[in-house]
């Protein structure tokens, strides 16, 4: 069984921020996953993993920017962001294991932009948001194929940030919740429900994590 969470604080560049270890009670690794720019570590697919991946030896850690535990609403520049997510990673590496990057949203960028830079395992893009909103020409594929190390993107089938369909071709998995907006919510017309959908996020990174070793 894996043990009870735990909150450590921990003092960056950017600010105070915060990690939320959930435990694997023999872990292989850890994956450090922050929110988007608009939400917190309560976001549905983080909690799915939280609640998942301990059983399967993956210690999860939940990483809160240090703009959202100031009780900040907006999200700062890109640029800090790196700054609080440089600043946690000797936190995150300190038990000794594989760290795979990852995030949601923003978060993944963050995880995509600075993963070869801090010696992340692996990748993984939750949402990651290829455009703004009606806006494909401002992609941000560059940060997608370049981060240098396996990469699972998991993206809903109707993300109006980008479709699966819209993506590039790379050297990254994609996976797809069909459906799923940009949160992963799906509509009750879908026949799907928000568990039958967290279950096809969770079963994908999962399989994904064996595959790395």
């Amino acid at each position: 069984m894996s043990r009870q969470p735990r909150t450590q604080n921990v003092t960056t560049d950017a600010g105070e921020a915060r990690i939320t270890w959930v435990p694997a009670s023999a872990p292989r690794g850890v994956l450090a996953v922050s929110h988007g720019a608009g939400g917190g570590i309560e976001a549905r697919d983080l909690k799915a993993l939280a609640d998942a991946l301990p059983g399967q030896g993956v210690t999860v850690a939940l990483v809160e920017q240090p703009w959202r535990v100031a009780g900040k609403k907006v999200a700062p520049a890109p640029k800090t962001l790196d700054t609080g997510w440089r600043g946690l990673w000797p936190a995150l590496a300190a038990p000794g294991l594989p760290v795979i990057a990852g995030g949601r949203s923003a978060g993944a960028r963050v995880a995509c932009r600075t993963a070869t830079e801090l010696g992340a395992a692996a990748v993984l893009a939750l949402g990651f948001p290829l455009h703004p909103p009606g806006k494909p020409e401002k992609s941000r594929a560059d940060e997608l194929l370049g981060t240098g190390v396996p990469t699972l993107v998991v993206q809903g089938g109707n993300d109006p940030f980008g479709k699966p369909g819209e993506f590039p071709p790379g050297s990254y998995t994609l996976a797809e919740v069909p459906h799923g907006d940009h949160g992963f919510a799906v509509p009750k017309r879908s026949g799907l429900t928000e568990e039958q959908a967290m279950g096809i996020l969770t079963r994908a990174v999962t399989g994904w994590l064996t595959s790395l070793g």
